[in-house]
Parts: C-alpha cells; structure tokens; sequence
C-alpha cells in the first residue's frame, strides 16, 4: 500500500530486525516499530501492534528468524523448540500463525547441528511465507474482483485489508481491483466492529488512503442498510477455515451472515489456501480466542462502562459453511464444502 508516496508492507525484515506498522497508533498516527528479539514479535503479535490472519503468518514466520538469529549455538535446537511454543501461544485462532511457525521449524530440522545454515534456512522460509502471503491475495483481488459490478454497495466486518496481511489484503482485495485496476464504481460500508474497531480505525483508514468511496456504520446498522436495499454483497476474511466450509472469522461476522441471508445479500469469505485447516472438521472444532473484558469496558483506555460491571469479550465467532456462498482464494473462488476444498490438495500443518 501506498502511504505518503511510498510502499510499505504490513511486516518485513531488515538487517536482523523485523519491522511493522503500529496499528494500535493507526488511524492518528503512522508508526514503524522495529524489534530484535522474538519474545517482542510474540507481544507484538498478542497485544495487536499487528493483527489479522496474514500479518501474523507473516509475522511469526519472521518472529521464527529472529528467534534463530537469537539462538545460541549451543541448545540451538532447544532453544527454537521453546520459540515456537512461545510464537504459537500468542493467538490461538489464527491458522496462518501455525502454519507459518511449522513451515520454518520443519525447514530448519535437517540442520539442527548447524546453527549459521539453520538461520538461513529459517530466513529464507520465512521470506517465503510472506511473499507467499503477498501473491495470493492479489490473486484473491483478480479472481473477487469478478463477483464486483459497477455502482455495488459492499459491506465488510473488521479489518482483512493490507493491513492484515503482508500485502494486498483478502476481503478488501477485490474492492482494490475493481476500483483501481477495473475501474469499476464501489461503495463500502465498512462494519465499526466493536471492541477494538478495527473497521472504523483500520479499514476506513486503508479506503481513505486509495480514495474508495466508503462510510463507517455501527456493527447494528448493517441490516437496516440491507432491509433498504443498500447492500448488494459482503465480503470478510478470516482467521481459520475448517475443512466442511465453516468460517471463523472477527466476532459479530456470524451476525453479519444472518442478516444477509435473511435478505438475500451474498455473503463471501476471502482467504488464502493458508487459512484453511483440514485438520479441522468443522467450526465446532476451531480454538475460540477469548481477550480481556477491558476491550469491551474501555474505549482507547477511557472506561465507557459501569464501574463494578463486567463483560465478556469473544475475539471470534463461527459462520456455518451454509451462509457462505463461497470462498475467494488464489485458486479460484470455490463453495464451501469438504468436496471442494479436499480438491485443493491441502496438506495439513504438523
């Protein structure tokens, strides 16, 4: 994305260090923080400085580097064990995390003797994983953008733009490539998506930045807008995708996909193959993260809530394969079933 006449991805790696955008600053201030040991890059990844399924894919594949560069060359094997562990405690929701921690520990275990060869094995990977991430969502652009018409409404939940990922983003994606390189006429109404706002702070951000028509509409108002007729399609992301088409994705996405079916709104989910895990049978089965009540009592640290009350604070929530009338990936747009997605030759994530 461009920000201020330059390009940035979302997270990279520079001389030894890991780099991201500050998006808890994000949309007053623009920020690059830099980290050298990888227990910072896990509270970078557990306090948000960088979120969404793709960014922390990318994230703790790089989050795996710096742990090799960290690592002594004795119990160097050991010591990656532990970093593993500590990455993968971060956010238990996200599939890309997983995915990206194995990819660089399986890599590196040929060369658990050799310390300088396992680093740049690790390094190398972990390049890989992000610009992986970065091709399959402009992939994810050129195939959704195809579901676009000119003049459509889109609503979105939450954040799945560049900003969630390394570059480009999933469901954000095709509005891009409709917009800019089809130039098709878009309208967004992005979600708030309480508690941390992610669409009001991040999404509209990121659609002000390249000049997308958009509006921001509390988390309760996207059905009155469908019951209007002011929506023509959804499109979110997603943190996990189970092999039956079950989609867990930022809390109130369920809400959203109620609504739509009950007016008749399609409703599509953008995902790189990496979020899938066939692991999974079905949503039932997906590790729901739980936050900390005060996302919900405070707003930027000002409490807005009864003093003495308390909240509960679900990250994620689960939408049925049923309500989605299919997923955007870099492979084509596919229905969500076990059918469809075994045709993608997944292989699962040790």
């Amino acid at each position: 994305m461009i920000v201020n006449g330059k390009h940035y991805r979302t997270v990279w790696w520079q001389a030894n260090k890991v780099k991201m955008i500050e998006q808890n600053m994000l949309p007053n201030r623009f920020k690059i923080v830099t980290y050298t040991k990888y227990k910072q890059v896990c509270n970078a990844i557990y306090t948000m400085v960088t979120r969404g399924a793709g960014a922390i894919g990318g994230t703790a594949g790089y989050g795996m580097a710096l742990a090799a560069v960290n690592a002594p060359d004795k119990n160097f094997y050991k010591f990656m064990q532990k970093a593993k562990k500590d990455i993968e405690a971060t956010r238990p929701t996200a599939q890309n995390l997983f995915y990206a921690t194995n990819l660089v520990f399986e890599a590196i275990k040929d060369y658990k003797n050799d310390p300088k060869k396992a680093r740049e094995v690790a390094l190398e990977v972990a390049e890989d994983i992000a610009q992986e991430d970065s091709d399959s969502c402009e992939r994810i652009g050129r195939h959704g953008s195809k579901l676009i018409k000119s003049g459509y409404n889109i609503s979105t939940h939450c954040n799945a733009g560049w900003l969630a990922f390394v570059d480009w983003g999933s469901a954000l994606s095709p509005i891009y490539w409709a917009k800019m390189k089809q130039k098709k006429k878009v309208f967004v109404y992005a979600d708030e998506t309480r508690p941390r706002l992610q669409g009001a702070k991040l999404t509209a951000w990121e659609l002000f930045h390249n000049k997308i028509p958009h509006k921001i509409v509390c988390d309760n108002t996207t059905g009155a807008l469908m019951q209007r007729g002011l929506i023509d399609m959804c499109i979110v992301g997603s943190d996990r995708i189970a092999r039956n088409g079950d989609v867990a994705n930022k809390i109130g996405t369920y809400t959203l996909a109620t609504m739509a079916k009950a007016h008749g709104v399609p409703f599509y989910v953008a995902a790189p193959t990496s979020t899938i895990d066939i692991t999974c049978k079905s949503g039932k089965d997906i590790p729901i993260e739980e936050r900390d009540e005060k996302e919900v009592l405070e707003i930027d640290g000002i409490r807005i809530a009864n003093h003495g009350s308390h909240a509960v604070n679900i990250a994620f929530d689960v939408t049925p394969a049923k309500l989605v009338a299919g997923i955007i990936t870099e492979q084509g747009i596919i229905k969500p079933s076990w059918k469809k997605i075994q045709a993608l030759n997944l292989q699962p994530v040790s």
